[in-house]
């Protein structure tokens, strides 16, 4: 995302000795505000898209439905189950999404565009391609607590009572195997960040040479509008991913055992629509939720520094 970028241009420019730069622990703490804010602001949006991607048909008529049908039975803190696992884990994730993204982008300079000036958009995509693959083994386990959390409608339904209560029953259940059981749908979702992160260097290249916009406004829109094109590629794997995280635990009463029976079944109960239930709720969440982590991001770096330092 667009604050990921900001995040990177501070540790390239201590790299380069850049004066007045912030601490590279200053990021870290600006990255738990913008986690904060992200997940204040698209949390909602993400429990409307899990619940219309996983309940049974006919049980929600659509987002509206599911949005007034949540807040009636469950009040306004049902559209926050599940909240915690993201919260706590968006740091590390976005450390190790941006950890990697730098190192990828560096060995694709050093080691396959040593004679370029600059890393070229094939560069970008495969970095892009590396940062999903890793941060994949980060991200299975927060996204199947959150998945599962986020399905518990009533107290028939109920199972778990907080994430470390997911954790402990799947490990109880079926070992690290079951805290892993979607890692390969995340990575088959991941595989999508060559879409994100190679339109980002587009949109970015575009706004340079034809507009005036300053270096964050360019991060911001960039980054919304890649976040976009992401999610119009990888929603259908979204969708897969989720299916097989609230798949029962046990593993002889699973419905997908692999990943492809989860596809099969989206199909056949649900036809090609079935793969994009719940995408408005995602696409509207995409653009608040980015303003509000560059919002935060910028906030804490000008606390922060003396100057008011903005990148």
């Amino acid at each position: 995302m667009s604050v990921v970028e900001l995040e990177e241009e501070i540790w390239v420019n201590q790299e380069k000795h850049v004066p007045n730069q912030p601490s590279k622990y200053l990021g870290f703490v600006a990255g738990m505000a913008l986690g904060v804010m992200k997940n204040l602001v698209g949390h909602p949006f993400d429990t409307i898209k899990v619940r219309l991607q996983t309940s049974p048909k006919g049980m929600f008529n659509g987002p509206m439905d599911c949005l007034l049908q949540t807040v009636r039975k469950e009040g306004v803190l049902g559209l926050y189950k599940g909240f915690t696992p993201p919260l706590v884990g968006w740091v590390l994730m976005d450390s190790v999404m941006l950890g990697s993204l730098h190192v990828y982008r560096r060995w694709c300079k050093e080691f396959i565009y040593p004679e370029d000036k600059k890393l070229p958009l094939l560069g970008h995509i495969i970095a892009g391609l590396g940062s999903g693959m890793t941060v994949s083994f980060v991200a299975a386990p927060i996204e199947q607590f959150k998945a599962r959390l986020q399905v518990q409608y009533d107290s028939k339904t109920r199972l778990y009572s907080g994430p470390i209560d997911v954790a402990v029953k799947l490990y109880k259940t079926s070992g690290i195997r079951g805290i892993y059981s979607g890692l390969f749908a995340t990575m088959m979702f991941r595989t999508n960040f060559i879409f994100w992160w190679g339109s980002y260097e587009i949109f970015t290249q575009w706004f340079e040479e034809h507009t005036k916009m300053s270096k964050p406004s360019i991060n911001f829109w960039s980054g919304g509008l890649s976040a976009t094109v992401f999610w119009i590629f990888a929603y259908p794997a979204d969708v897969v991913k989720q299916t097989i995280m609230t798949d029962s635990p046990v593993p002889s009463q699973k419905k997908f055992p692999h990943y492809m029976d989860a596809v099969r079944y989206i199909y056949e109960t649900r036809g090609l629509r079935g793969f994009t239930r719940g995408f408005l709720p995602s696409i509207l969440r995409s653009f608040p939720a980015n303003a509000a982590a560059l919002a935060a991001f910028e906030a804490v770096m000008r606390f922060f520094t003396k100057d008011g330092h903005r990148i």
